[in-house]
Parts: C-alpha cells; structure tokens; sequence
C-alpha cells in the first residue's frame, strides 16, 4: 500500500505571472493498493503514475480537500500525488527539476506544479525550477467563492499583447515581489499587489479582489488573484491576521474565508 499527499498551490501572486507560485497547508491524499478491476486512466494522477510505474492492476483512492476549479492548484496537486506514488512504486528517487519534467505537460502550468512538489515558494523559467523562500513575509488570508473557473477558459480571456506602460508596470511589481520574498518584508509584499498582465482581464470572473482592494480590512497588506482565480489571496500583517479573517468572512459571508499557511513541504508520503 502507498500513501501520498499534496498540498494545494497559489500561482502568479499577482505580478509573477506564470513565474512564482506557493505551496499552502491545504492538502489533498492518495492511496494506491491492489485491485482486480479496472482503472481510471483518464484520471491525472493515474496518467501521472504511469510516468513511472503501471497502473494496471491497482487502485485508485483519493481524499480531497482542495476545492477544485478555484485557483488553488487542484490539479497541480493530482498531478504531484500521481508522480510521487508512481515513484514509490517504481522505486526510484528522482529530483524535483526530475518530477517537474514528468509532469509539466499534463498540468500544464510548472509554476503550480513546482510549488506541489518541492514546497514553499518557488520560481520556475524555461522548465528550471527554484525554491527561493520557505515562507512568506505576511499571513495569507484565501477569500474562496463557491464558483467555479476552468483555468482554460481565464487564459482565454487573455490578450495576445500589452501596452508597454502594462509591462512595465507588471515588470517593476513582479521585482518588488522577488525582492519581498528574499528580504522578508512585507512592506515590499504590500507594494508589489498590482498586475496589469493578467489580473484585470480576469477582473470579471472574481469582482471582490476589486471589493477588497478598494476597501482593504485594518491589519490587511493588499490582495491578489489566486492562480487564474477565482479565489483571492489577501496579504496580512501577522499580528492581524485573525482580525483581517473575521473582518473578511463579515464582509464576504458567501465565500470561504480562511487563513492558509505556507507549506514547508511538497508532496510526499503521507
């Protein structure tokens, strides 16, 4: 018998766009065992499995916790429960920048998938993969709604190109984030919650990061969309962060409101 877990995952962080993502202790399990019947290979983490080991033969169980289709690495998650199994199975070791290229092209986004695996907070260029913080310089607060978002369908809402003005705006924001992850400091953290790259054109699909931005609680640092969304990511002081989650689960009593803290960890046995 194996048993996995992965946690789940926040990607871009607003200006890191398809570049930094964050493992966060919100953890979805498999267990692998005998089975006479047939398997689910539509299923990502059987088609992850196979990257390494047969799936023919076993079972499939899946404990979920990570609420799918809400931009906080469901599938990322799958797809790291699958390759870690799959390399138990087969008895082999291989690395994170290893696992990463098993299984980029079924989750299709490394800077989710890096996060799943290796923990923590990595940036990820070019099929390349660091782990550049263990944890993040403020208290994260995930405003989750009960929609739900492909991530397909927000990419599509994307343009083909940028003002330069956008660009330039995004480039200096996704700086000051680099430079709060590896400073420690939340002011920078706070400074760097803007994009103009992707985040208003996925504005729509989660009108509160609007809500919250223009009417941010006492203590909060500013906010972000989680991946493509919808759920959004408020930064908090760390001495405020229970007040900034009652003030949001007040303000926003439709949507799921809870703190989530960095995991130190990847995916692994559970």
């Amino acid at each position: 018998m194996i048993r996995v877990k992965a946690p789940a995952t926040a990607a871009n962080l607003g200006p890191g766009f398809d570049a930094v993502g964050v493992a966060l202790e919100l953890w979805n399990e498999l267990e692998v065992g005998p089975e006479n019947g047939p398997v689910d290979e539509s299923n990502l983490a059987v088609q992850a499995f196979s990257r390494f080991a047969s799936p023919a033969g076993l079972s499939f169980s899946f404990v979920e916790r990570i609420p799918r289709e809400r931009g906080l690495g469901s599938s990322a998650s799958a797809v790291a429960l699958g390759l870690v199994a799959g390399a138990l199975a087969a008895g082999v070791e291989p690395s994170i920048a290893e696992l990463l290229e098993a299984g980029v092209e079924l989750e299709g986004h490394p800077d989710n998938l890096a996060p799943a695996l290796a923990g923590g907070v990595c940036l990820t260029w070019e099929g390349n993969v660091a782990r550049v913080a263990d944890d993040l310089p403020a208290a994260c607060i995930a405003v989750i709604p009960q929609n739900r978002l492909q991530t397909g369908a927000a990419r599509e809402a994307l343009p083909e190109a940028v003002p330069h003005e956008d660009a330039a705006y995004s480039a200096a924001r996704a700086a000051l984030l680099g430079a709060a992850l590896a400073a420690g400091d939340p002011e920078l953290l706070a400074a760097s919650a803007a994009d103009r790259l992707h985040e208003p054109y996925r504005a729509a699909h989660a009108p509160h990061l609007a809500a919250i931005r223009a009417d941010l609680p006492d203590g909060a640092l500013g906010a972000a969309l989680s991946g493509s969304g919808p759920t959004v990511l408020v930064w908090a002081e760390w001495s405020r962060a229970l007040d900034v989650e009652h003030a949001l689960a007040e303000r926003f009593p439709e949507h799921d409101v809870r703190s989530l803290a960095v995991a130190r960890t990847g995916a692994g046995a559970a």
